[in-house]
């Protein structure tokens, strides 16, 4: 089985938006990545729309032949206005609050167990498959599974801030969260900091990868190499 790769273009709407402009062309760069080879395009848009923006999100939706991941918070009403309206292959589901930086936490599933069962079945019920965001926590996992959802997303910053200390050690819990999740039948989605020196490690060890979501490191990447030799590069990573 070959870990699917989903692109987050966040960093190259930040860049548009910094200029009020349209360059760099999100839309021209989304199926640029599809055509480099990536298999799947994945957006945040979060409601100060500060990078990804509901029209981009409604713009892209025609245009993409791979998997549209679609991340963000399900308690702003216009988010899930935004997935119904769309339908992508699959909706993240990210404990952000307003303002955030970045996502920094996954969810606690047993606290918001039945708000999580709600809207999941709101999303499954359109035919959106649904994933949770957590951290590596076999609680949360299991939490997981009873709100009715199909995947997880593997929050991996831990993994990554301590990948260059002792890596079997940063990747045990990672480990241990991917056995118990194919125990339970969860798929498995990992992503944050993931990048061209600890992805290849995290794939060849967490059992049922089926997808990683990278965006600033391999945006960042691409500065230097290219977009289209980038892609290729965390494809290499991946097999």
């Amino acid at each position: 089985m070959i870990t699917k790769l989903s692109v987050n273009i966040n960093k190259i709407a930040t860049i548009r938006n910094s200029r009020g402009g349209n360059t760099p062309d999100l839309l021209t760069v989304a199926m640029d990545c599809e055509r480099f080879g990536a298999q799947g395009i994945t957006v945040h848009p979060r409601p100060d729309e500060r990078h990804i923006r509901y029209k981009d999100v409604k713009e892209l939706k025609p245009l993409l032949h791979t998997e549209f991941n679609i991340e963000g918070n399900p308690k702003e009403q216009k988010f899930i206005e935004l997935v119904l309206e769309n339908k992508p292959t699959q909706v993240t589901l990210v404990p952000d609050g307003l303002g955030q930086l970045t996502s920094d936490h996954g969810w606690d599933t047993i606290t918001h167990k039945k708000y999580l069962s709600e809207i999941i079945s709101v999303f499954k019920n359109a035919g959106i498959r649904t994933s949770v965001f957590v951290d590596a926590d076999i609680k949360m996992i299991e939490g997981a599974l009873e709100t009715g959802a199909d995947r997880i997303e593997l929050y991996t910053e831990n993994y990554a801030k301590y990948y260059s200390d002792n890596r079997e050690k940063a990747i045990a819990p990672f480990v241990a969260a991917a056995k118990r999740a194919n125990e339970l039948g969860l798929g498995i989605n990992a992503g944050h900091d993931l990048n061209l020196q600890n992805l290849n490690f995290f794939a060849k060890n967490i059992e049922g990868l089926l997808e990683v979501s990278i965006g600033h490191a391999l945006i960042s990447d691409a500065l230097y190499f290219g977009l289209e030799n980038t892609i290729q590069l965390y494809l290499r990573e991946l097999k």
